[in-house]
């Protein structure tokens, strides 16, 4: 490896930045030059920076999420009142099927994904994510897999087999057509993408933090961030190996789940919910890293019990993979067996339980300021505990059987995903837009924006625990009259309207600030991390210098201010490579310039997925333009050849 300097804080811009004769801000502006993505359109089809494909990550993700609540919205007018009939049951099933795809495939998990896309390079003190091309191909795969979904309920063959699709109502005898194909393809093109994000993420984390960054100097948000990104690669397999399996019954005559041939019913339960129940912390995990860093900033104090919190995090990781027969008490399993998965679900409360006390402990110990962030969050710890009670009742099998697909169960989900995910998660954005659009949010619409959400959530979900202990099912299109359901339904379908007052308002202040808001500057909430270090936005580059950590919370450190390093190149995209415990310099290779192949690529593997829908022979025919597109994607170009030559040859 070229040999590297650490240079002082202190040392004059133009010693620290230097390639050749380039010096101090010519080098920046290389720098700038260098790492920016192309212009126009080209650079839409392009763009590889991890800053660029995260933004259009969440816009996608939050385009979705409107979607999915349009569908929410629509459904509780169905059951606002008893023998409605504004749709029909097959629209309703349709409604119900988009509906939880969308939230869990096409929102919860992307979202998560995304904003760590944006940050944790950032965080870490890196200029990018490990294979910037893959991530780029990963975004287009994500959004063509939803508009493949959409767009087949839209010209009428849209999914009716719910969001779990079980078999054998999900196998051609129950649903003819080409719905629940559509619903397998959008597992495959969704899932694909996860895998691909969680391998750049796990990559970027482990072997491009800023030299000196231990791992247990990591920013807890990192943190959560691996320990997802590794679910991920254990638990999407599973769901991607059923939803494959379930398409080639359909499709091609196998039997997998076929009893009358030796298959099993059951394993698709088993390969859904292996995969269904850590997805519930898939979307639970990130938004405890937004929660550490925007309860420390508030609080103006480092967490309390930092080493426990990653343990925590870590724990909960595991005994995750151990719940997932929490789903299946009511099949035809052995007692004893459902016996030891209801220890493991009381088992998971612990973990949580010890990051509240450690999140309560630094509020208690700090000087709070009630900003829109913290209101989330604090509102978090309401709702978790509330959905974290429930969920510990539906832990045990006696009762879980009484209330299994009720809407005591409907209630439960959407307190610990919709309130667990969600409620941090726009703590989240009102607490990080500064950093993304160099602008502030406004704190009275913010403000406005969270008792709406609040009061309208309470409203729309806790009436569901009544209905369901009253014996309402779930996925019911109407219920007759004398059930005494009427009132909390009409409650409940009230709360879903006020919610959508709140995104709404939130829709208007996101728009308005980022247009005229107020300067944010780089670091306007006074916090620890170094994303704040660099300027809001941060420049194509990230950093002009790549910082040198020695404290875990380097922009509050009584010691000097973090080191720098020198000698990487500025007029090409130069990284440092570093150890994945000591974060000591490994090497520093030269990253790909921006491309269209991940494009075309992308588009190639959609002809492969979206054609196997109707025929077994598109995998063979599309193989080929897939082939061309991959190999186009690696075969080294003149620019970066030229640019990468010289950099071999120096010492």
């Amino acid at each position: 490896m070229r040999a590297l300097r650490l240079v002082s804080s202190t040392t004059p811009p133009e010693t620290v930045l230097r390639d050749g004769p380039q010096a101090g801000p010519r080098a920046v502006e290389a720098l700038r030059a260098t790492w920016s993505d192309p212009p126009g359109w080209r650079g839409v089809l392009c763009a590889i920076d991890h800053k660029t494909i995260a933004r259009r990550f969440i816009v996608a993700t939050l385009v979705f999420f409107l979607l999915g609540g349009a569908l929410a919205l629509l459904m509780r007018v169905q059951l606002a009142r008893p023998r409605a009939n504004v749709v029909g049951p097959e629209l309703y099933n349709q409604l119900f099927t988009l509906h939880g795809s969308t939230m869990m495939f096409l929102f919860a998990v992307p979202v998560m994904q995304a904003v760590a896309l944006y940050l944790v390079p950032l965080m870490i003190g890196a200029r990018s994510v490990a294979f910037p091309r893959m991530n780029a191909f990963a975004f287009w795969i994500f959004v063509m897999g939803g508009v493949f979904l959409y767009v087949s309920f839209a010209a009428g063959a849209g999914p009716n087999v719910g969001w779990f699709a079980y078999v054998p109502l999900s196998l051609s005898d129950f649903a003819p057509g080409k719905g629940a194909d559509v619903w397998a393809q959008m597992i495959t093109f969704t899932e694909l993408s996860a895998l691909l994000v969680a391998i750049v993420l796990i990559t970027t984390i482990l072997k491009m933090r800023a030299p000196g960054m231990r791992l247990n100097q990591m920013p807890l948000f990192a943190w959560a961030t691996l320990v997802t990104q590794f679910m991920v690669l254990f638990a999407m397999p599973a769901v991607m190996i059923g939803s494959s399996s379930l398409i080639l019954d359909r499709l091609v005559g196998t039997h997998f789940f076929n009893p009358a041939r030796a298959g099993d019913v059951l394993l698709w339960q088993h390969l859904f919910w292996f995969f269904g129940h850590p997805e519930v912390y898939l979307i639970f995990i990130p938004p405890l890293g937004f929660i550490s860093s925007i309860v420390s900033t508030f609080s103006g104090r480092p967490i309390f019990g930092y080493t426990a919190m990653v343990l925590a995090l870590v724990a909960t990781a595991f005994l995750s993979f151990g719940l997932w027969v929490h789903h299946m008490f009511a099949t035809n399993l052995p007692e004893i067996g459902k016996s030891f998965f209801t220890a493991a679900s009381l088992a998971i409360a612990v973990p949580s339980a010890v990051q509240i006390f450690c999140w309560l402990a630094t509020l208690w110990h700090g000087r709070l300021r009630l900003k829109t962030p913290l209101l989330f969050v604090l509102a978090f710890f309401f709702i978790l505990v509330l959905g974290g009670l429930t969920g510990i009742m539906l832990g045990a099998v006696p009762l879980d059987l009484q209330v299994h697909d009720t809407y005591f169960v409907v209630a439960h989900l959407h307190y610990v995903l919709f309130g667990g995910g969600v409620f941090p998660l726009f703590g989240a954005i009102y607490y990080w837009f500064p950093k993304l659009s160099g602008r502030m949010l406004s704190e009275t619409l913010g403000q406005l924006h969270f008792w709406l959400f609040f009061v309208g959530f309470n409203l729309a979900f806790f009436p569901m625990h009544l209905l369901g202990l009253h014996g309402m099912q779930r996925r019911i299109w109407t219920y007759p009259e004398g059930l005494g359901w009427g009132a909390m339904n009409l409650a409940s379908t009230f709360g879903a309207f006020v919610i959508a007052a709140s995104v709404a308002v939130f829709l208007f202040n996101l728009c308005a600030s980022w247009r005229r808001g107020a300067i944010a500057g780089a670091n306007p909430w006074g916090a620890p991390t170094l994303e704040w270090s660099t300027p809001s936005p941060p420049p194509p580059h990230n950093f002009d210098v790549v910082p040198v950590v020695n404290a875990s919370d380097p922009l509050w450190s009584a010691a000097p201010r973090p080191a720098g390093v020198s000698g990487l190149a500025a007029g090409a995209r130069e990284v440092l490579v570093t150890g994945a415990v000591d974060a000591a310099p490994e090497s520093t290779p030269v990253f790909p310039l921006p491309s269209i192949w991940p494009f075309w690529s992308a588009m190639a593997t959609t002809v492969l997925f979206i054609g196997s829908v109707f025929t077994p022979w598109a995998v063979v025919w599309a193989s080929f333009p897939l082939a061309f597109t991959l190999i186009g994607w690696f075969w080294p170009g003149r620019e970066e050849i030229a640019r990468s030559a010289p950099l071999e040859q120096r010492p």
